[in-house]
């Protein structure tokens, strides 16, 4: 069944190369990185290639009467994590946005005394982002300061399969150590022996001509399973794959908004780092035809998911998958869920609502382990005396407060409960009416 009209695309896309970037095995905890011009290059690349893809009159992939030359920010839409890694995801987000929709000359202004302004850089097109922080927006990076899933990453390092692998692989570690200078060597820490060693063979020179051969092949392959084996579960609601339930909820609500004739966004970007890309590639199945895809995806790879419409008398919408793993070669269709060809809009979205985070309250009941809703913020140790005592007073003061607004009245109560809502991507959904006033003030935003 063909569906040549695209409406409408969402792309998720991997940040570019960057500097050495560690992460804690368990609680996957970041240090800093800082992009790369490789990285940049990278994402350009990515760029352009999407702008020939999809605002190109040409291409059988052109988004249907989206603007080709200056960008209209009603129709274009940026989400970028900036969490882990975020330095160069936010610096990849910017390099695609330069290659998507470049300078252009027509970017100008007449001002009233008949002057006309080009934008610098030959109209240069300034495109805003919305930057997607851990700290207030968990649907980017749900897989930190998480307790359950912390729990799931123990328990998949101390399976047998794990420490079988782990216990053949020493002989390889054995070698690998004059080659990571004093870096655990275990298959626990193989995702962090990958990017030390891949990262050193970009940029060093002299590394890159003492590195054995097959090295990096190997490490590769370890760190693959590692990843792998932590974002994915069996069950579609399982908690490793919380990095794709979070992020498709603006995937879905994004779908919608394209399918709605009178909405008019057609593209949007999702600017991240590899973890969604292997929980989705589970979630929905595509590793059972594609099981090269159940790895750690490349710099610059981008899954893109075309809503095309049906010709009448149908007019339903259907998605196309289409992946590219690095910079190099062009999308290839892979089918979700079995399929075969497109499917349609309805029946991802049925197969998958059960298993979507919508909210970061659902985040902190998952997290928390026992549906429960629980706080954002985490205390070092030594603080969580003063912090009981801090709380019971605070519990004492929440009483007073609201038996004065019962005597005031329900206006104020309405007005303070719309004080405590918070959007993620949807309805308004209430949160925490509790904490403290920082915490309060942290959750206020709009995503």
């Amino acid at each position: 069944m063909s569906h040549p009209e695209v409406h409408g695309v969402v792309v998720l896309a991997r940040n570019g190369d960057r500097s050495e970037f560690y992460q804690d095995p368990v609680s996957y905890k970041y240090g800093s990185t800082l992009s790369t011009p490789l990285g940049e290059a990278q994402a350009y690349k990515l760029g352009t290639f999407l702008r020939s893809a999809y605002l190109n009159r040409d291409s059988a992939s052109y988004i249907r009467g989206i603007s080709t030359e200056l960008v209209d920010l009603n129709e274009v839409h940026v989400r970028v994590k900036v969490g882990g890694e975020g330095a160069s995801v936010f610096d990849s987000a910017t390099a695609v946005l330069q290659g998507l929709f470049p300078p252009n000359p027509k970017n100008k202004v007449t001002l009233a005394n008949e002057t006309t302004i080009v934008a610098p850089l030959g109209g240069y097109q300034y495109i805003p982002v919305e930057t997607v922080e851990p700290v207030n927006d968990r649907s980017l990076e749900p897989w930190t300061d998480c307790p359950a899933f912390q729990k799931h990453v123990e328990k998949v390092l101390s399976s047998p399969e794990f420490q079988e692998l782990n216990k053949k692989s020493q002989p390889f570690f054995n070698t690998l150590k004059d080659f990571v200078f004093g870096r655990p060597t275990t298959l626990a820490n193989a995702y962090n022996l990958y990017d030390y060693v891949s990262s050193e063979l970009v940029h060093n020179k002299t590394y890159a001509h003492r590195l054995p051969p097959t090295f990096i092949e190997q490490i590769r392959g370890l760190a693959d399973y590692r990843e792998n084996a932590i974002f994915h579960d069996k069950a579609l609601s399982g908690i490793g794959n919380i990095a794709s339930r979070a992020a498709l909820n603006a995937i879905v609500h994004a779908l919608q908004r394209v399918a709605f004739n009178g909405d008019p966004l057609q593209f949007m970007l999702i600017q991240t780092t590899y973890q969604p890309f292997i929980s989705l590639f589970h979630q929905t199945e595509i590793v059972k035809k594609h099981p090269e895809l159940a790895a750690i995806p490349d710099f610059g790879s981008a899954l893109a998911i075309e809503l095309r419409r049906a010709p009448p008398p149908d007019a339903r919408e259907f998605l196309r998958f289409k992946f590219r793993n690095g910079t190099e070669g062009d999308f290839r269709t892979i089918h979700v869920f079995n399929h075969h060809e497109d499917i349609p809009l309805t029946e991802f979205i049925y197969r998958l609502e059960g298993s979507v985070i919508n909210s970061n309250r659902e985040w902190a009941s998952i997290c928390s382990g026992s549906g429960a809703t629980t706080s954002w913020f985490n205390l070092p140790s030594s603080e969580n005396a003063a912090s009981r005592f801090i709380d019971a007073t605070m519990g004492m003061a929440a009483l007073f407060i609201l038996m004065l607004f019962a005597w005031i009245g329900s206006v104020a109560i309405r007005r303070y409960k719309r004080r405590s809502y918070v959007r993620l991507h949807g309805e308004e959904v209430p949160v925490m009416t509790y904490g403290t006033q920082d915490e309060k003030a942290a959750i206020q935003y709009r995503a």
